[in-house]
């Protein structure tokens, strides 16, 4: 209909192609014409019973329902959806299509050589790799790029042994995880693993990450579908679910194997989150002291809350600052935030401390202080916000150092830690465009080997530290500084 070679759905009714629904949406108009004919007939009861029509992406062979208004993972009981798989693979490879494959080498091949730039006089490749976006899932991309460029965490996974999940005649070819095969067949880290050692590797220019998908849809049921998520939301549970699955042992090789095989990080890491310590827990974790007095009597409450990143709200007096350049007050720096994080601050009426020498519910104050600085620092900036029955977002541009991020004075003992142990460098940025949590797109800045790349899902470019400056940071991640530099400090 519109001749778009965007996400073709094939209708496994009838056949035919269309678009998806995220390009023009006329796959879906396909299916909502087919239905009027049906409701202008008198149905038996046999008829009566509703038909679950499907369709495939024929890019990422992926199905879909339209009744359901969702994304499906099993089968029928002859297995026809995979012989349509293995149908749409083969003309893939056959001569028929010989001569697309090879207008589309053409094309690859010109796009890496617009992608060469200049080094110190020397010509060199763009080696970067972008994500395909599956249907909204800038958020996960976004997430999984940053991640990518923390180099610790990364090789961690990209060193771990790989498992072959199935044997026998699917050994070595595409997966499609099912509900009747079980969560034995589901490895989370396996596919993260996948996912990482793709990128950075330059033999293609963006790579599609549908098998880590279709595991987060098994394990965590919030991201089923393809609804626009939130970026830190979708971090968290994987950090966590990636934390639980190493805790319990990666198919078969017990985690106190895995974990030897970085003894540098288990001795490190004294921060411990659901059990065990983890590459998680030891990249990420830090360790808040909350300390919480009564205005009534003066006793004064501790207690030791282990971290992965800290959430922290822009304060009221910016946020109706929304550019850097606008020049009506003060700029919001990272600072800003952080000091409203860990100052002093009374508590109100909805959180009133159980005093256990009054023996009732008064009034008090709470403040926080950093026990254990993370190897990586994570931090969020909290734009989203409940107002009557609207999440709205705080477009307020928050400035934030590239370099020298100085933790020393939240930390509680700041005279046990050295004088460059507290100085972070930044990492990787995710950026949040739009305005509400439920629409827009997500986009990261990493930096890899001295050089800066803006990771737009399949899109990668190479950029520089003045655009990434500018940006209205939603997570920022900092990796903790080992050798000594210049002392430019926040």
């Amino acid at each position: 209909v519109c001749r778009s070679n965007k996400s073709p759905w094939v209708c496994l009714t009838c056949s035919s192609v269309h678009c998806g629904r995220y390009v023009n949406g006329h796959a879906k108009k396909h299916y909502e014409d087919a239905q009027i004919p049906m409701t202008n007939h008198k149905k038996t009861e046999k008829q009566e019973k509703v038909q679950h029509t499907v369709c495939m992406d024929c890019s990422s062979y992926s199905t879909y329902c339209y009744r359901c208004d969702d994304f499906v993972v099993n089968d029928t009981k002859l297995g026809l959806v995979q012989k349509v798989r293995e149908h749409l693979q083969n003309l893939e490879n056959s001569a028929f299509t010989s001569d697309r494959h090879r207008k589309r080498k053409l094309l690859e091949n010109s796009s890496l050589n617009s992608k060469l730039l200049k080094v110190n006089g020397s010509t060199t490749a763009l080696c970067a790799t972008g994500l395909r976006n599956l249907g909204n899932t800038c958020f996960m991309n976004a997430i999984l790029q940053s991640l990518s460029n923390i180099q610790q965490f990364c090789c961690y996974f990209k060193e771990l042994p790989a498992v072959e999940l199935r044997n026998g005649k699917t050994a070595g070819r595409r997966t499609y995880h099912t509900r009747s095969q079980g969560d034995n067949n589901v490895s989370l880290v396996e596919e993260f693993r996948k996912t990482l050692c793709a990128l950075w590797q330059g033999s293609q220019t963006a790579f599609s990450p549908e098998s880590l998908f279709y595991v987060v849809w098994k394990i965590m049921p919030n991201f089923r579908g393809y609804q626009q998520q939130d970026a830190h939301e979708f971090m968290r549970y994987l950090l966590d679910h990636l934390h639980l699955e190493l805790q319990g042992g990666f198919n078969g090789v017990s985690r106190s194997v895995i974990l030897q095989e970085n003894s540098s990080l288990t001795a490190s890491s004294k921060c411990c989150i659901n059990g065990a310590s983890t590459v998680v827990t030891a990249i990420f974790g830090g360790i808040l002291q909350n300390e919480v007095n009564c205005l009534i009597c003066g006793t004064e409450s501790r207690k030791f809350d282990p971290f992965l990143d800290l959430s922290l709200d822009i304060p009221s007096q910016f946020r109706n600052k929304r550019t850097k350049n606008q020049e009506n007050g003060p700029m919001c720096t990272l600072r800003d935030c952080l000091r409203s994080f860990t100052d002093l601050e009374e508590l109100d009426e909805t959180e009133l401390y159980m005093c256990h020498k009054c023996k009732k519910k008064q009034k008090s104050t709470k403040k926080f202080w950093i026990q254990k600085l993370p190897k990586v620092l994570c931090l969020h900036l909290k734009r989203f916000h409940w107002t009557a029955y609207l999440r709205n977002k705080v477009d307020t541009y928050v400035e934030f150092p590239l370099r020298g991020l100085d933790m020393k004075c939240y930390l509680l003992e700041p005279e046990n830690s050295g004088p460059e142990s507290c100085l972070y460098d930044l990492a990787a940025v995710v950026v949040h465009h739009g305005s509400g949590v439920g629409s827009g797109h997500y986009t990261a800045y990493a930096a890899h080997e001295g050089r800066w790349f803006h990771f737009n899902d399949s899109t990668v470019t190479l950029t520089d530290e003045e655009t990434v400056v500018k940006a209205k940071a939603y997570i920022l991640f900092y990796v903790e500084r080992q050798a000594k530099s210049g002392s430019d400090k926040l």
